[in-house]
């Protein structure tokens, strides 16, 4: 079917006219996520309230229109893209803002879900506070909640689940309603957290209008480290170390393989090479953060006295510390430097942090296998057992075959699914991109009881994953 005249003088009723955009050029802003991937829609709705949303889902409905939430297009798995300019429209949040209303001795703040972490992040700043996703992108806070993102300092902080103490869910229903789950409450068992079910489900359950989230103390003092390792392996015993030693000082701890470290300083720029030339085998970006009262020159000292056994015995073989972030600007290379060296074919899995290096060693042999054309480069937050088993496909290799990306694929989510018990959708969520897979390896009872929460909540159809099995 094609959007009807009268579907689209419903919406422009609601919103404005200015506010339903059809025209090609205006469209094709909402079409592309954080990886590029491109969608079609009939046209972007972009309500300014919850109330708007409430009736744009309510004509959308009446009309037989599939509704595609849509936050700041950083997602990488496509589910904020419409597929089909025939009878999808996308529901941009972008106008969902109004007062960011920060509660300093709450430690909270209520916020629309159109707003960027970063505004989010200014606003706390003023009051010594931050919300503690750490990200490349600058998401907004509704597809940050249907995404249930986590960052590079989820070691210390959690995910958006673990920081989410309510939101507003306009349901997908023919008569939608606007539900406030949760509170601003630090202690609250007196129903169920129904917030929590919604963070992670990729838009499919409604549609968040604005959260309450906690906030954390803004570290004033940090020391960062990049650690040279002749044997990857090492890295899981540097980071019990540093746990026992610093606790929750312990901010981050980001593993960067040698070829990941290579294409960042071969091919950014503005990245000065750490180590004058002599790349090492492995690297580990580790960072420690604390308040007022944690000085940088006791951090740095401590941290020193730390590893000094590490470089005695062999298994750290060369270091930099900086008292601040500066050296975080070699792992926020890692991704452009990919991008630069040729074809990326990214993965983003998780498993126990102690297999971590077990699994890098048997993909390696699995991919060379399968996919000889690509190297492996993979990096990332190997504290929290989540890696980026990112590989490229140089133009030495030659034209890009998607044949063996997808063997690629294949190979490396069957093994850390069946093999290791691990995740093939660390951070990312569920959407188009990697619906498939979840079929796949999520058990069938499981589906078939995600299946009828989402009818139960859902029972219009929102987004474009199914969680249930294929109806």
């Amino acid at each position: 079917m094609t959007l009807s005249s009268d579907a689209r003088i419903a919406l422009e009723t609601i919103v404005g006219e200015a506010n339903v955009l059809s025209a090609e050029t205006d469209i094709d802003a909402y079409a592309e996520d954080g990886r590029g991937t491109r969608g079609a829609a009939a046209c972007v709705v972009r309500p300014a309230s919850a109330e708007d949303v409430r009736d744009v889902l309510e004509a959308a409905h009446a009309h037989g229109v599939t509704v595609i939430p849509q936050g700041a297009r950083t997602g990488l798995v496509a589910a904020g893209l419409a597929a089909s300019a025939e009878d999808q429209i996308v529901l941009s949040l972008e106008r969902l803002k109004g007062e960011i209303a920060i509660d300093p001795v709450n430690r909270s703040a209520r916020v629309g879900a159109g707003v960027l972490l970063s505004e989010l992040n200014a606003a706390a700043e003023e009051h010594g506070l931050f919300f503690p996703i750490d990200l490349g992108a600058d998401p907004s806070i509704g597809g940050m909640v249907a995404a249930n993102t986590g960052g590079a300092r989820l070691l210390r902080y959690g995910d958006v689940r673990q920081n989410l103490m309510g939101l507003e869910l306009v349901t997908s229903e023919d008569a939608p309603r606007i539900l406030s789950l949760g509170s601003e409450l630090w202690k609250n068992n007196s129903a169920l957290a129904l917030q929590d079910l919604v963070a992670g489900s990729s838009g499919t359950l409604g549609v968040v209008t604005g959260a309450t989230l906690a906030l954390s103390p803004k570290p004033v003092n940090t020391v960062t480290a990049l650690l040279a390792l002749p044997h990857p392996e090492a890295a899981l015993d540097v980071l019990a170390r540093m746990e026992s030693a610093f606790g929750t000082l312990l901010t981050a701890f980001e593993g960067i393989s040698k070829p990941a470290l290579t294409a960042a300083i071969t091919h950014v720029s503005s990245l000065r090479d750490p180590f004058a030339g002599e790349i090492p085998g492995y690297c580990v970006l580790l960072e420690l953060s604390g308040g007022a009262a944690i000085e940088a020159e006791w951090l740095e000292e401590k941290l020193a006295e730390t590893l000094e056994p590490l470089f005695e015995d062999g298994t750290i073989a060369d270091t930099r510390i900086d008292r601040g972030t500066a050296l975080w600007a070699v792992r926020h290379a890692v991704p452009e430097g990919l991008r630069k060296s040729g074809k990326v074919v990214a993965c983003d899995i998780a498993m126990k942090r102690g297999d971590v290096m077990r699994f890098r060693t048997d993909i390696a042999a699995r991919l060379a296998k399968v996919a000889p054309q690509l190297e492996l480069c993979d990096f990332g937050h190997i504290g929290d057992g989540g890696l980026h088993c990112n590989s490229v496909w140089p133009e030495s290799a030659g034209a890009f075959d998607p044949a063996v990306a997808d063997a690629a694929r294949e190979t490396i989510f069957a093994a850390v699914v069946e093999d290791y018990q691990g995740s093939f959708s660390a951070e990312h969520g569920v959407g188009p991109a990697n619906a498939d897979w979840y079929a796949r390896f999520i058990p069938q009872d499981v589906r078939a009881l995600s299946g009828q929460i989402q009818d139960l909540i859902a029972p219009r159809p929102m987004g474009r994953v199914r969680f249930g099995p294929t109806r």
